[in-house]
């Protein structure tokens, strides 16, 4: 059997039924684009993960990330062997008008935390402002054009952790050295915030949530680790120190079982198409019993007609899967402006592009053999109950 003429059976056969078809086409794009927004929103739960650096250690309160540490300690980390510069931050949870308008916020060491972390892109000019405005700040593209903000604007929050109103000049708009670096983040100076804790009674002054350890060399990380805890071990704020990596999957591990749910979803995604595919394909080859069997009678062997049944539903997957993959692009931008700042990277990945494609051309394959188990009968049966 010839390739054209191959291919030319499929395609009649396809069109035998088009609306049917056309239903099982759509039922599978539909599909591979649930697929498809479902491994992508697992992907963004990691995206913090994947962004870091080998050469980046967090130093945090060993009770709990809510339990401060004193800024003393900065210069006492700074003097271990390994370590090449500190910083220092704390998490802010302001309010931007209304709840619903979440977005990270930090306190920062401006120039020490910008040198950690030089994907973080500003233009000179905007650095050089924030660096001398104590009541600056600077916020990145995404979270500014959510919300129109403007360099110059005066950006209000409410305090949760630190109450008041707190106003930031923005004095700069920063982007992502690569498409997988957050853009959602405010950061402001640091010094504001404590000289505003210290005319507070019982204020948090002279403390921070976090530093940022910058290495020397990535391989010193676990020795580096281990000294830093040991040196404020039995203290009144003992520490966990940890690759950069690893306290970003701290926070993923907090929901866990929302991508395990996630994932198994995706799975069920699959076993639905898989269902709906084979249905077709089983109904297709009940219809066609006499004229495979007549095809064996003319001298055409099994394998012809196996080919002819899983081409067909392989041709019909792969094309629902390359349009599900094509509508999932769309789909998930529209997604990502919808939740606005909760996902700050959300984007198809290739490895994403390569299962849905690879699920679709497993549906086809498995659709195709199931059914043509129907097909496997003797010309004479097969001619004398066909209808």
């Amino acid at each position: 059997m010839s390739g054209l003429f191959f291919f030319g059976l499929v395609a009649r056969n396809l069109l035998r039924h088009r609306l049917r078809s056309a239903l099982t086409l759509a039922g599978i794009m539909i599909a591979i684009v649930a697929f498809g927004l479902l491994r992508t929103v697992v992907d963004a739960w990691y995206a913090g993960a994947e962004a870091t650096s080998a050469k980046r250690l967090i130093t945090r309160n060993a009770i709990s990330l809510i339990f401060p540490l004193p800024i003393s300690y900065l210069q006492r980390i700074r003097q271990i062997a390994g370590v090449a510069t500190v910083s220092y931050a704390n998490w802010f949870a302001g309010v931007y008008i209304d709840e619903k308008n979440f977005f990270p916020q930090f306190a920062i060491e401006p120039k020490s935390y910008l040198a950690l972390y030089p994907e973080f892109v500003l233009p000179p000019d905007a650095l050089s402002a924030f660096l001398k405005d104590q009541g600056g700040a600077i916020a990145g593209r995404r979270v500014a054009e959510q919300y129109g903000w403007k360099v110059g604007d005066v950006v209000p929050l409410r305090g949760t952790i630190y109450p008041g109103e707190w106003r930031f000049v923005l004095r700069g708009i920063y982007t992502g050295a690569e498409p997988k670096i957050d853009e959602t983040n405010l950061f402001f100076h640091w010094n504001y915030l404590n000289e505003e804790q210290k005319k507070q009674p019982g204020g948090r002054q002279d403390h921070v949530g976090i530093y940022i350890i910058g290495l020397q060399r990535a391989v010193e990380a676990a020795r580096v680790s281990r000294d830093i805890d040991a040196l404020f071990k039995n203290s009144m704020a003992e520490t966990l120190t940890e690759t950069e990596k690893a306290f970003q999957l701290g926070f993923v591990a907090m929901t866990e079982a929302i991508l395990v749910v996630v994932q198994i979803v995706s799975l069920f995604v699959i076993a639905i198409i898989l269902a709906v595919a084979a249905n077709t394909m089983t109904m297709a080859v009940r219809e066609r019993r006499r004229e495979y069997a007549t095809l064996q009678a003319l001298g055409f062997g099994s394998r012809h007609v196996l080919g002819l049944i899983v081409g067909e539903s392989l041709f019909l997957s792969v094309s629902g899967g390359l349009l599900g993959i094509g509508l999932t692009f769309p789909v998930a931008k529209a997604f990502a402006a919808r939740v606005g700042t909760l996902f700050p990277i959300f984007t198809v990945s290739t490895t994403t592009v390569a299962l849905a494609f690879g699920a679709a051309g497993l549906v086809g394959l498995a659709a195709g053999l199931f059914a043509a188990i129907g097909a496997k009968e003797s010309i004479a049966s097969a001619l004398r109950d066909a209808p």
